[in-house]
């Protein structure tokens, strides 16, 4: 009972790893601690055990806020929205229980050295890549965003957030076989190599800075769809932007004008169209997009001087935005009186908006937590804008860690990276993950400066996860065939 507690307070502390506390040079001492405990264990449902409690520990802290969104701003009674996101932590625990008793087979008989530079790096690295794409993705908190300030980062833009961790597990393995004389000089040459890269520069810019100007209105998450609010939260975005003359980029965020496009069409767009042409600019703005047929997309619609064009969402949120499974979940839904959102997926991945002269990749919200998805709008993309609503939230972990998330695809891709949020945090990202100009939370604010667009492609624009996955599952089919053998010899001999 006392290794589950321990592997239940090691995932509890991993928290800390991640923004806002930014303690990322825990995550390897955590994770060898946790190694430690499942090379221990005498089976592999016992490590499943283990796994799982780390996995509790870690979501349960550092993901509770979701019972905001579905309490407070979901339409249902707080104590379901609770409810709600416990069932969720438990069932997102089980992919950590699946990288506990991996970790076990993988390494059993095989001795410790294997097991803590082989086995446990390489099943947690096969989790993750599970945990981001099975029933839709759920990505959060993996490993490799702990890192966005020290060293591995420099991974990054080579082999994407999950290399970054992968090299963050490895680090954990060469904890744990400090004795070996080669053990820390390893650990050593592993940073020290990953700092060497995180100094090369992987693209090149490409004509002149351009100025841009985020407009964060800071419109409560209660009153955002309010019809009396309408007005107000229009010209409170009409008078920030207009604050900034010279910005020939405005971005407004996810949803910014609360309505139906075809409703609000010529009293709304057709003027702010107008306006835009007339100053020389180009407003991207997010909206709510309704077809003939009765659909409708999260949308980013953009105005002005490059022509209309829209962006649909693709990577819809599960729950949040459509039901999954609807004909079996609807009755129970309809029998709690649970209000459920029902948006149309977009087009897919990689569509770009030629905006302010330049080509631009898009996405909303969630959709930035999808690296191997954002770099199907690139190397065209000169830079990349995520327009997102974390009022959901509230004031909790999730903003500062969605933050983390955009920082990281601007060092995977090594494009700028335009972020702009209702409430918070809006920032300007450089291409090395760095936050050059950022808004408080919870108040108005406009977020001007000058971005570089930029050209080339990194070696994970190139190839994405497709590297690592590949790698991984050979590495686990040549186990199973080594296992084999070795048994059949095994047999034989006796």
């Amino acid at each position: 009972m006392w290794r589950d507690l321990a592997a239940l307070c090691l995932g509890g502390l991993l928290v800390a790893a991640f923004a806002p506390f930014d303690q990322g040079w825990l995550a390897a001492p955590l994770m060898a601690l946790l190694f430690v405990l499942l090379q221990q264990a005498p089976s592999a449902g016992r490590a499943a055990r283990l796994g799982y409690a780390f996995g509790l520990g870690l979501l349960g802290l550092g993901v509770f806020w979701l019972r905001i969104s579905i309490g407070q701003f979901g339409g249902i009674p707080p104590g379901l929205g609770v409810l709600i996101t416990l069932l969720f932590i438990l069932a997102v625990a089980l992919f950590f229980a699946l990288a506990g008793a991996l970790a076990w087979w993988l390494g059993a008989g095989r001795g410790r050295r294997f097991f803590m530079l082989v086995a446990a790096p390489l099943a947690w690295l096969l989790v993750e890549l599970l945990r981001a794409r099975l029933l839709t993705g759920f990505p959060w908190l993996s490993l490799g965003y702990s890192q966005i300030d020290l060293p591995l980062a420099g991974l990054a833009p080579l082999l994407g957030v999950f290399g970054v961790g992968l090299a963050v597990s490895l680090s954990a393995g060469l904890l744990n076989l400090w004795r070996a004389w080669w053990a820390l000089p390893a650990l050593a040459l592993l940073w020290a190599g990953a700092a060497g890269l995180g100094r090369l520069d992987w693209t090149r810019p490409r004509g002149e800075p351009l100025p841009v100007a985020l407009v964060q209105g800071n419109i409560p998450q209660r009153e955002k769809w309010l019809p009396s609010r309408f007005a107000p939260t229009l010209a409170a975005y009409r008078r920030l932007s207009d604050s900034v003359p010279g910005a020939r980029l405005l971005v407004w965020p996810e949803t910014a004008i609360p309505a139906f496009d075809d409703q609000v069409r010529e009293r709304v767009l057709d003027p702010l169209d107008r306006a835009m042409r007339a100053r020389g600019a180009d407003l991207l703005t997010g909206i709510v997009a309704r077809r003939p047929d009765g659909r409708y997309h999260n949308a980013m619609l953009a105005l002005g001087v490059s022509g209309r064009q829209a962006y649909y969402k693709h990577h819809l949120v599960p729950f949040g935005e459509y039901l999954p499974l609807r004909p079996l979940l609807q009755p129970a839904l309809d029998f709690l009186s649970i209000p459920m959102s029902n948006f149309s997926p977009g087009g897919g991945p990689g569509r770009t908006l030629y905006l302010a002269g330049w080509r631009v990749g898009v996405d909303i919200c969630y959709e930035d937590a999808f690296g191997d998805e954002l770099i199907r709008a690139l190397p065209r993309a000169a830079f990349l804008i995520n327009a997102s609503n974390d009022a959901w939230f509230g004031d909790s972990l999730a903003p500062h860690q969605h933050l983390q998330i955009a920082r990281m695809r601007a060092l995977e891709t090594g494009r700028w990276l335009l972020r702009a949020t209702n409430t918070g945090i809006s920032a300007l990202i450089g291409p090395h993950g760095r936050v050059r100009r950022r808004a408080p939370q919870f108040r108005e604010a406009v977020l001007a400066g000058e971005i570089q667009p930029m050209q080339g492609a990194t070696p994970y624009v190139r190839w994405g996860d497709a590297p690592l996955g590949a790698g991984a599952l050979l590495l686990v089919l040549w186990l199973l065939i080594a296992g084999y053998r070795r048994r059949a010899f095994h047999t034989q001999g006796a």
